[in-house]
């Protein structure tokens, strides 16, 4: 797992003889902001950069209040001097996907795949880790995976959020358990955030290698076969999935339940697995199945995407500097895993 860091810096603001449109009085004053990397605030307000009465001043806005802010994003500070920087801003909103903390399983390096499986200490650590690192990103809406490691690590980040909203499952299985679940006050709803568990979002089913390691998976149907197993996008390993066909209900998923979601104006959380998150990633990235193969994501780091004018950005990992440790693809990484398999395989 790659180390990220929290850069942060003090600025000022210098004005000069003049009144900006943010009521800035005549001579030179300096406003202390806290600066921090790629936008991204944890106590900041306002980031402001260059000579205000030049028309060239820049901010970073974190609006953690508003369920439809902008996420961090620069935005021009209007002036009399430039009436282009009066532009209206494109409407966005946030994605954010959170592999699951480490389980049991994980550290026992066994295949885990739809097995219902908890979170080591260790893997409840980084859950917190990650609340920690999305707590001024607004969340409406969190959609999990049915399996419970999925469900901690939504619950433990969300313990970290600023806003202090409540994540409730929401339980549709029948007509009892909605009602039995309903909540009556208006103001404790204003104060959730509804949690969706679909069993779409559930890990790659491994069939027959459940429960296995790695050792006897190749005792048991050889190295060869393994390696094809899972270093192949559409080879399923006995009575189980393969990586396209968890994509083919991933994304299907994804693309009824959750898209709509954001174009709506929600700001949507999905904590899930590997196979399902690179599933969904290779839609949002239009990656090709070969490069979605390579793709490694950390456990218990977030990623990040803004949704904006029907198109998906990636900015990578709220408060680190690049998303290395969660988005590890890259061609000289494939080039050597290919050098590795003709080497062992």
């Amino acid at each position: 797992m790659a180390v990220t860091t929290f850069h942060q810096a003090t600025g000022s603001i210098h004005t000069h003889g003049c009144r900006s449109s943010f009521g800035f009085q005549s001579g030179i004053r300096n406003y202390s902001v806290n600066m921090v990397s790629k936008g991204f605030g944890v106590d900041a307000r306002l980031i402001a950069r260059g000579n205000c009465c030049s028309g060239s001043c820049r901010l970073s806005v974190t609006r953690a209040s508003s369920s439809h802010s902008s996420v961090a994003d620069p935005v021009q500070i209007p002036s009399k001097n430039n009436s282009s920087d009066s532009k209206k801003k494109p409407h966005e909103t946030a994605l954010i996907l959170i592999r699951h903390g480490e389980s049991l399983w994980n550290e026992k390096n066994l295949f885990t795949g739809c097995v219902d499986v908890p979170l080591t200490q260790k893997g409840v650590e980084e859950a917190i880790e990650a609340g920690k690192r999305i707590c001024n990103i607004p969340v409406d809406m969190i959609y999990t995976s049915s399996l419970i490691r999925a469900q901690m690590t939504a619950m433990l980040a969300m313990t970290q959020h600023r806003r202090k909203k409540v994540p409730i499952i929401t339980h549709s299985e029948s007509e009892q358990a909605q009602r039995w679940s309903q909540i009556s006050s208006e103001e404790t709803k204003k104060q959730s955030i509804p949690v969706i568990a679909a069993w779409q979002l559930n890990e790659r089913m491994y069939g027959e290698l459940q429960g296995l390691n790695k050792q006897e998976t190749a005792d048991r149907f050889g190295k060869e076969k393994v390696h094809e197993w899972r270093r192949r996008y559409d080879i399923p390993p006995p009575n189980g999935e393969s990586l396209e066909m968890c994509a083919q209900r991933a994304v299907a998923y994804f693309e009824e339940q959750i898209e709509p979601q954001l174009l709506s104006g929600k700001n949507v959380m999905i904590s899930a697995h590997g196979n399902s998150l690179r599933s969904i990633i290779m839609y949002l990235d239009k990656l090709t199945s070969q490069e979605v193969i390579s793709l490694e994501l950390s456990t218990g780091i977030p990623m990040l995407y803004i949704f904006r004018d029907g198109k998906f950005i990636r900015r990578g990992s709220p408060v680190g500097p690049s998303a290395a440790g969660v988005y590890a693809y890259t061609k000289s990484l494939a080039l050597y895993r290919q050098k590795l398999d003709e080497m062992f395989h």
